[in-house]
């Protein structure tokens, strides 16, 4: 199935793209990239716009939430914000927007239903973010953002805090040691159509690990298990 026509995604977005190249890279998987060597350096996968959509969205979601909660301090403010702002809620929303019909994916993660893979779609998601920042500039990817995450901001009485074990640890890390952890991806293992990343959080002289199918898994499980060892998992 070739990827659906990227004005029906424009009237998702209820953005229309100056550069529509920007959109087009934004929805190009590594794994197309990496299958077509011939092409050389034009043809880029959306890796560095997902790297620049992720600032957008957490700085547009920090404003949110100061606005919304501003008796809240910064520990609370973190936690809600991974809460928002995670794979989860991410590919849920591009699953709304329904941009997996308009990925473009290499053979296998055709194959394999990349489509609906929630990692993929949230990374997209992030990309287009950034294309919509790059196109039109601040206004319009706030707009958007806000857009997806205004109706999700309740309450603090309505609204519990999921467990975020990377927000929990930078508290302890910061108030124990006034140290900021520090994450790396140190592998990653199988097929490009079904990886699993291994990071590495260091404190210190303190080192823990955790895997998982994506970059921001493995460093959520890497942080459970630092807690783990450190004692401080509740």
């Amino acid at each position: 199935m070739n990827p659906e026509p990227l004005s029906l995604l424009e009237n998702r977005l209820a953005y229309r793209f100056r550069q529509p190249a920007l959109l087009a890279e934004a929805l190009r998987h590594s794994s197309l990239v990496n299958e077509q060597p011939e092409a050389g350096p034009a043809l880029k996968d959306n890796q560095r716009l997902e790297f620049l959509g992720d600032a957008v969205l957490n700085l547009v979601v920090s404003d949110l939430l100061m606005a919304r909660f501003p008796a809240w301090r910064e520990g609370e403010l973190s936690r809600k914000r991974a809460q928002l702002v995670n794979e989860t809620q991410l590919a849920a929303i591009a699953r709304q927007l329904a941009i997996g019909s308009h990925l473009q994916l290499g053979k296998g993660e055709l194959q394999n239903n990349g489509r609906e893979k929630s990692s993929i779609l949230a990374d997209a998601l992030e990309a287009v973010i950034a294309a919509v920042y790059l196109d039109g500039g601040f206004t319009p990817a706030s707009t958007l953002v806000r857009g997806f995450f205004s109706g999700l901001l309740q309450s603090p009485a309505e609204a519990p805090l999921s467990r975020d074990y990377k927000s929990q640890l930078q508290e302890m890390a910061q108030h124990h040691h006034k140290i900021t952890p520090f994450y790396e991806v140190i592998a990653e293992t199988g097929p490009d159509h079904d990886k699993t990343f291994i990071a590495r959080v260091t404190i210190g002289t303190f080192q823990a690990t955790g895997s998982g199918k994506s970059k921001k898994s493995a460093e959520q499980a890497t942080a459970r298990s630092a807690l783990e060892k450190l004692g401080e998992q509740a």
